[in-house]
C-alpha cells in the first residue's frame, strides 16, 4: 500500500496525523488525499482549492517526481510508492 509523508508544518494543523505511519489504499493522488481527509477532516480543504485542484502553495511528489496533474490529481501511485506533501517556499 502506498505510504504518505508530509512536512512537519502540516502536523500543527492536523495533529491526528503526527507520529503515525500513514498508508492509503489508493492508486491516484486524489484517492490518497480523500483517504487522509477521512483520518483528518479538513485536510483536503487545506491542500485543495474550492475547485478541488491543488493549491498554489502546496506541492505533492510521488517517489521524487512532482505531480503533473494538479487539477484532477490523477497521477498514479505505485503500490510501493511514497507520496510526499509539502508546502512551497516563497519570499524575498
Amino acid at each position: 500500500m502506498p505510504r504518505v509523508e508530509m512536512t512537519q508544518h502540516l502536523y500543527r494543523f492536523f495533529p491526528q496525523l503526527k507520529n503515525r505511519i500513514i498508508t492509503v489504499p489508493a492508486s491516484s493522488v486524489a484517492e490518497a488525499l480523500l483517504t487522509i481527509n477521512n483520518i483528518a477532516p479538513g485536510f483536503t480543504d487545506y491542500v485543495l482549492d474550492e475547485h478541488g485542484a491543488l493549491r498554489k502553495h502546496v506541492n505533492i511528489s510521488i517517489n521524487n517526481s512532482i505531480v503533473v496533474d494538479k487539477i484532477h490529481l490523477s497521477d498514479r501511485i505505485p503500490n510501493d510508492g511514497t507520496v510526499y506533501i509539502f508546502q512551497s517556499l516563497s519570499g524575498g
